[in-house]
């Protein structure tokens, strides 16, 4: 998870992550956005594909890159875990506050 959350620290990777979320893409496609060479998007790549994020398939002469929904799912999942935790903590304070100040108004 470690090397997803970093992997995905970069813009470029973020960038190319989303690129693949509407279907798999070349290397070539993958760096048409950006003006950086196709070394260092190969480079981008395989920081992905060590993180788990991305594999890549033979076809042909193409090997594609495809995005691991799974593994996006696993992060998707573990944020939101502590998302729902910190939404439960807001709720209740939410809650204090009205009650405090209902209090107050009533003293008054």
């Amino acid at each position: 998870m470690d090397r997803a959350f970093l992997a995905l620290a970069d813009p470029v990777r973020r960038a190319m992550v989303a690129r693949l979320s509407r279907g798999p893409a070349t290397v070539n496609e993958l760096a048409e956005p950006f003006d950086i060479t196709k070394q260092a998007v190969s480079k981008h790549i395989q920081v992905l594909e060590q993180a788990g994020l991305v594999t890549r398939t033979r076809d042909a002469q193409r090997r594609p890159v495809h995005l691991d929904a799974a593994a996006l799912e696993r992060l998707t999942a573990w944020i939101d875990r502590y998302r729902l935790d910190a939404e439960r903590n807001y709720r209740r304070l939410d809650k204090l506050l009205a009650q405090i100040t209902t209090t107050e108004g009533k003293k008054r």
